[in-house]
């Protein structure tokens, strides 16, 4: 497998050059990624979508994340992260359909791994049903939905438990429909801070 080279930053954003994924994580490098959040209007409210990543990643397996993300190599641009949702969604959308949210810096430290993201946030007005989702088996597991409201209430701190529902796909690659609650071990530990920044970009993009 190609190690993949990442170009690195000191903590005002200026790069300081570029250095493989192992060692940016290994000494907490701050490096760019790419998010895309997709949201969708439905009749009754609005709605968020989180994948539930493989049991098989090395890093937070089997937690809920954003719809789709992953790391911009050193070559690539921020346009180059759409590559992340066809490959884990396995659907093609256009740079110019995504809403910017700017870039959130932020830390997530792990046995083993300080991630210090630059990440380019991004939403998507989604109107792929759920059936068209094509996974990668590697990377995702499922994709669920939840109400938006009850998702800001959950990471603002006023609901323990958040209602999820849509589908994950079993190890003989059947697909199985969830409806759950799940609490705050259920996500990847991204700050608090984080998701309050993606809720507020959402409450300007689709209030």
């Amino acid at each position: 497998m190609t190690e993949e080279i990442l170009t690195i930053f000191d903590a005002e954003g200026q790069v300081t050059g570029t250095a493989p994924r192992d060692e940016v994580h290994r000494y907490g490098h701050w490096h760019e990624t790419f998010h895309c959040w997709f949201v969708e209007q439905r009749e009754d409210s609005l709605y968020i979508y989180l994948q539930l990543r493989s049991k098989d990643k090395r890093d937070y397996a089997g937690l809920l994340d954003i719809t789709a993300a992953g790391h911009l190599l050193a070559n690539e641009t921020v346009k180059d992260g759409l590559r992340e949702v066809e490959e884990e969604l396995g659907v093609q959308l256009a740079f110019d359909e995504l809403i910017p949210l700017g870039v959130i810096p932020y830390s997530m430290v792990n046995e083993g791994m300080i991630d210090n993201e630059r990440a380019n946030v991004f939403l998507y007005s989604n109107h792929f049903p759920l059936e068209q989702f094509r996974l990668q088996p590697e990377e995702v597991a499922g994709i669920v939905s939840a109400e938006f409201a009850s998702f800001r209430q959950f990471w603002q701190g006023g609901l323990q438990q958040l209602d999820v529902s849509g589908f994950r796909v079993t190890d003989n690659g059947e697909r199985i429909a969830v409806q759950e609650a799940v609490g705050l071990t259920h996500f990847v530990p991204h700050d608090t801070a984080y998701y309050l920044q993606v809720i507020a970009g959402i409450e300007k993009a689709f209030g």
